[in-house]
């Protein structure tokens, strides 16, 4: 189904870049590569062609002449609103095609599933708050 769906000029590793990218305008390399849990030279290298088919673009930093800060560019924010609209299509398909009964079901399971992952959430929220950060 997502095949179907993303018929993408990126591979899954450079979409996850974008999605980053998305949500954390102008980071820099080394944010970006801890983010995706890489080293920098293959960041960089990932950016490189993010930027050949003109998905990204890198500016200089404000805070330093030696950094640059990263963005999606206009036509890689119309890709990742594009590929959201195939997905959605796609899944709406899915869902028109099941029975009322499955898909009251499967409502049931998604709330159930949003309703623990928020408490998971907001456990780990709570324990990361009251967690002693002192270093020796």
């Amino acid at each position: 189904m997502w095949g179907r769906a993303s018929i993408a000029p990126v591979s899954s590793s450079q979409l996850r870049a974008l999605f980053i990218l998305e949500h954390h305008e102008g980071i820099n390399l080394r944010t970006l590569a801890d983010a995706l849990g890489s080293t920098p030279p293959a960041t960089s290298r990932m950016c490189d062609r993010l930027r050949a088919v003109g998905f990204l673009t890198r500016s200089a930093s404000p805070n330093s002449r030696r950094e640059l800060q990263l963005s999606l560019s206009s036509r890689g924010h119309t890709f990742l609103r594009d590929l959201r609209i195939r997905r959605e299509q796609e899944l709406e398909a899915v869902i028109a095609h099941m029975p009322p009964s499955q898909r009251e079901a499967l409502l049931r399971g998604l709330e159930g599933f949003c309703g623990t992952a928020s408490s998971l959430l907001d456990a780990d929220a709570d324990h990361s708050a009251g967690a002693d950060t002192r270093t020796a």
